[in-house]
């Protein structure tokens, strides 16, 4: 079999690292250094927002935290760059939007 025929299909064993971004925060490192037991770390995301979630740091999809047998688990609701396909349009339909035909 070829390289060409089989695609990228070996890389599919290749171990990635999957994780969730719950929020992000900026903080001066004293106040870092003063966080303990009890401390409150205010993140920037609403409670009601989807969480990314990152292939080795890069953004693939946003997804909802749930709870199943007592563990979390993630339900991807989104893949990021993934737009839902418009219906195909006429290539010779009269456009605002197509300069090379007009309406005369």
């Amino acid at each position: 079999m070829t390289m060409q025929a089989r695609g990228l299909d070996f890389l599919r064993d290749v171990d990635v690292r999957l994780s969730v971004e719950l929020g992000r925060t900026q903080m001066k490192l004293k106040d870092v250094l003063a966080l303990g037991p009890e401390s409150l770390v205010v993140l920037d995301r609403l409670t009601d927002e989807l969480l990314d979630v990152l292939v080795n740091g890069k953004p693939i999809a946003k997804g909802e935290v749930v709870s199943q047998n007592g563990r979390f688990g993630l339900r991807i609701v989104e893949m990021v760059g993934v737009e839902e396909t418009a219906p195909a349009q006429d290539p010779m339909a009269i456009s605002d939007t197509n300069p090379d035909i007009t309406g005369a």
